[in-house]
């Protein structure tokens, strides 16, 4: 089990999906302080998580070619497919669930086992298709090691379901932080004696055992086996359309891997999928960990009024946005600078991509958090139609900018289906819902100006400086200055200003 199965998304399909709502639910303010607290431990624990994995993607670059990324990415992009669909939503479920978990335990538990089984025999078969599709033989094997994990993940379903249902994030992070440990200790171990792209499958493996052991024991759910009909087919009429859902938002994601392979080489896509994980840090930090509560927190307030709803969707796409849109102008302007320092310039390739993998990066975020208001309100249904919009309109995009233009093209092309397509389509079906999309509109442009204002300022440093590092510390900071300066309020700077001078103040000695 890995961080990505553990924060699938929680949703609801409506109060009549699978049981009546509480009439006694907590109020709004308490459900906001336990997701407040579940996000803190979110935040936190995933942070660590991802500077973890940070510090040892830098030492696997050092270890592994281009060729072992690529081989991984395939593996990679299997697997994300089949983490998304293989429990046919029975997390979803139990956390959603409203009787007694008892009731539903054996049953869900049973089910998701019998899915997951079912896919791994499925990609067992179809691994050398998948691995040709790619042009990358050779990862056969590693898509069906990697596939491995997803039999455990229907086996601790319903024990992260049970953990995530009471904002026990504290306790998902210690098992990812624990399982993670591992997984460094055995990826760095075997790509020092030369296991290549086995390095990263085996690993993953290893942290799979670690986690779903750990889970399994912090739930406190006794492992139970059972069906029960009428529990069953309840179940299936909430999962099904999720999993679809997830299963095309990951085919989305992970396409453009299949086609850059397919049409320009192993080694090339080692490069692509160096710059998609750059891109990704965002949405793997703030993204993962706000999808461990968003959608409980959503599902919950959407029972109450609905001013109070759509007020707070306003503020949480705008707060999205003013968070993203700095960090976005800063990758795709500072993209040759942030590869050099990091990775070593044998890695350059990479930066053509990333510079338009950076707005990708920002449709990602938007999107996601639109899925969460969406489902939240019992509208599963928009998942799969936005989903299937933006796949349809990508796949020949994604096809055309590689064939004319490489990895660069590919980039490309992603990032133009994802700004005027994925981005606008969000936000009209969440306005054609009843959420008025127009106060956002207005409050969305001054953080966007902002980061085009810093994303020039950036460039214009950066244009006579040599150095990277001096490129990244002088140009980044001049364009975080100007953003700071233009997107946040008089008012909201000074309110910062003065709680940083009384903090200042109280520490200083009192002299006698």
């Amino acid at each position: 089990m890995t961080d990505q199965q553990l924060a699938r998304p929680a949703v609801t399909t409506g109060p009549a999906a699978l049981a009546e709502p509480d009439v006694g639910s907590d109020s709004a303010s308490a459900i906001g302080r336990r997701a407040g607290r579940g996000l803190g431990w979110a935040l936190v624990g995933t942070l660590v998580f991802k500077a973890g994995s940070f510090v040892i993607s830098l030492v696997m670059v050092r270890l592994l070619a281009p060729h072992d990324f690529g081989l991984y990415a395939v593996a990679l992009a299997a697997n994300a497919f089949l983490i998304h669909v293989n429990d046919m939503g029975m997390i979803a479920a139990t956390v959603q669930w409203r009787g007694d978990i008892k009731e539903m335990a054996a049953t869900a538990r049973t089910m998701a086992i019998g899915f997951s089984l079912g896919w791994y025999a499925l990609f067992w078969l179809a691994a050398p298709f998948i691995a040709d599709l790619a042009n990358s033989p050779d990862a056969t094997l590693l898509v069906r090691l990697m596939s491995l994990t997803i039999i455990l993940d229907g086996v601790t379903s319903v024990s992260v379901g049970v953990i995530q249902r009471e904002f026990r994030q504290d306790r998902l992070m210690m098992a990812i932080a624990i399982g993670f440990v591992f997984n460094a200790a055995v990826s760095v171990t075997l790509a020092v004696q030369g296991a290549g792209a086995f390095s990263f499958v085996l690993g993953a493996i290893t942290q799979s055992l670690v986690v779903g052991a750990l889970v399994l024991r912090m739930a406190g759910v006794p492992v139970r086996l059972g069906l029960r009909r009428d529990i069953a087919a309840r179940l299936l009429v909430f999962g099904t359309p999720l999993a679809l859902g997830l299963g095309i938002e990951s085919v989305l994601m992970y396409s453009d891997a299949f086609i850059v392979g397919h049409q320009l080489g192993t080694d090339t896509l080692g490069f692509y999928l160096l710059a998609f994980n750059i891109s990704s840090w965002v949405p793997g930090i703030v993204g993962v960990a706000v999808r461990y509560v968003s959608i409980p927190a959503f599902s919950r307030l959407s029972e109450g009024d609905h001013d109070d709803f759509a007020l707070g969707v306003h503020r949480t796409l705008v707060v999205l946005v003013g968070v993203v849109a700095p960090i976005a102008a800063a990758m795709a302007t500072l993209s040759p600078a942030i590869v050099d320092v990091l990775y070593g310039r044998e890695w350059a390739p990479a930066a053509d991509a990333l510079r338009f993998l950076a707005f990708v990066m920002v449709a990602r975020m938007f999107t996601a958090m639109v899925f969460d208001i969406q489902t939240g309100r019992g509208k599963t249904s928009v998942t799969i139609t936005l989903n299937l919009v933006w796949l349809t309109t990508l796949v020949p995009a994604l096809w055309y900018g590689t064939s004319r233009g490489g990895m660069q093209g590919a980039a490309a092309g992603h990032a133009a289906v994802a700004l005027l397509v994925a981005i606008p389509f969000a936000a009209w079906m969440l306005h054609r819902s009843g959420v008025d999309m127009r106060p956002v509109l207005r409050l969305l442009a001054r953080p966007v100006l902002a980061a085009v204002a810093a994303g020039a300022t950036m460039l214009l440093v950066a244009v006579p400086l040599d150095s990277p590092a001096a490129t990244l510390f002088l140009a980044g900071g001049c364009g975080c200055l100007v953003y700071v300066l233009l997107a946040v309020p008089a008012q909201g700077r000074a309110i910062v200003r003065d709680r940083v001078v009384s903090a200042l103040a109280s520490r200083r000695p009192v002299r006698g």
